[in-house]
């Protein structure tokens, strides 16, 4: 079993033919993990998810090069937690978590959305934060090639203000709208003493559905094949952590205009996090797709090794998309090295496609006026990630 832990883990599910491993975040520091079970002869996956959130972040102005660990979230625990799990619970891995039903899985995929609420909180944006919650857990499920049917979100909230949930629930529906799945129920819970006056936490789970014969895990993976790109929308709904401290380090506001852009800061980082379903289905159902990888925390770095088997590692043409300007502040106010940068942002890619060279070829000629897709790299003979 190949285990790895990234900053603010997530939970990575267990899945048929999907190589285990840890790495997602959200703006939070999120461990989880998924346990095989047996029972009448069905066998499933139990996925258990705890959270370590900061409950703030301290302003500073010593212009230190920024990490992770700076912004409260200690990789070197979550990854003897990750040990630990192992030793419990061998099958765990993969982006969604796959359950048997007919000639089909059942594939499911749950999460929040980190410390952004945090800026949705200062900046009074409630209406896409729904987006970003359906988006990570649709975004991870679509990488099996499962076409999402439903949604389920829990809202949770010291004293519920009604206007703002209302916005909140909006975005889910918008999200669930984009997905083409439906928004099925969910719970709001109202719970004093817990939240602050004016904050709330969210989460949510999707469950989708795929042929048998038609899922996508990564084992035909051959060295060779072509990494493609799809463009983000911005910081999506990982490394807020980070993000904030970079925010309080840099001696700017989210009012201010972001430097090297024409919008705000505050406009930059709640852009709600780019939902890849319709399109990822559409590349899928002309062929050539043989695994994906939803970036988010962890990066290139971790994500893109989750897909391949054994033996196979990417190589990343490092100048082959544009990277958004918020990335560029991101990393010189806060002083990140490159290698954190990658290991923590999606740094303008927020899906990423591994096809034969041919569909590449096909998806990088057909594509619209409007559509964005990249050549950033290809499949190589090794271990882990490299750049140009």
């Amino acid at each position: 079993m190949n285990l790895t832990a990234c900053a603010e883990l997530s939970r990575c599910f267990a899945a048929a033919s999907v190589k285990p491993n840890f790495g997602k975040s959200n703006g939070t520091a999120t461990i989880s993990h998924s346990i095989h079970n047996s029972f009448n002869g069905f066998s499933g996956v139990l996925s258990v998810s705890r959270s370590m959130k900061n409950n703030g972040m301290v302003a500073e102005a010593s212009g230190q090069a920024l990490t992770y660990r700076d912004a409260g979230v200690d990789i070197d625990a979550g990854s003897e937690l990750v040990r630990r799990i192992a030793k419990m619970a061998p099958g765990i891995g993969g982006f969604g978590g796959l359950f048997p039903l007919g000639d089909s899985y059942l594939v499911a995929g749950t999460d929040g959305v980190g410390t952004k609420v945090m800026l949705a909180f200062e900046t009074g944006i409630h209406d896409t934060i729904g987006i970003d919650l359906v988006a990570m857990s649709v975004n991870d499920i679509v990488t099996s090639g499962a076409k999402p049917l439903f949604f389920l979100d829990y809202f949770a909230t010291g004293h519920l203000d009604v206007d703002v949930a209302e916005k909140v629930i909006k975005g889910i529906v918008d999200g669930c709208k984009q997905s083409d799945c439906v928004l099925l129920g969910g719970e709001t819970a109202e719970m004093p003493g817990l939240y602050k006056e004016g904050e709330y936490d969210l989460s949510g789970c999707a469950v989708g559905i795929v042929k048998k014969d038609s899922v996508i895990n990564g084992s035909n993976i051959v060295a060779g094949d072509i990494l493609i790109g799809l463009p983000s929308s911005g910081v999506h709904s990982n490394g807020f952590s980070l993000v904030r401290r970079v925010l309080a380090q840099s001696g700017l506001s989210l009012k201010d205009q972001l430097p090297g852009g024409d919008i705000t800061i505050a406009e930059a980082l709640m852009a709600p996090t780019a939902i890849y379903v319709k399109q990822v289905l559409d590349l899928v159902s002309k062929g050539g797709v043989k695994g994906m990888a939803h970036i988010t925390g962890g990066g290139f770095t971790d994500n893109i090794p989750r897909v391949f088997p054994d033996g196979l590692g990417a190589f990343i043409y490092k100048d082959s998309w544009e990277v958004p300007a918020v990335f560029k502040w991101l990393q010189e106010a806060g002083k990140i090295e490159d290698s954190e940068m990658r290991r923590t942002f999606n740094m303008g890619i927020g899906m990423v496609l591994i096809v034969t060279p041919e569909t590449a070829n096909r998806i990088l000629e057909k594509r619209g006026e409007t559509e964005k897709f990249y050549r950033i790299g290809e499949v190589i003979s090794g271990k882990g990630v490299t750049y140009s």
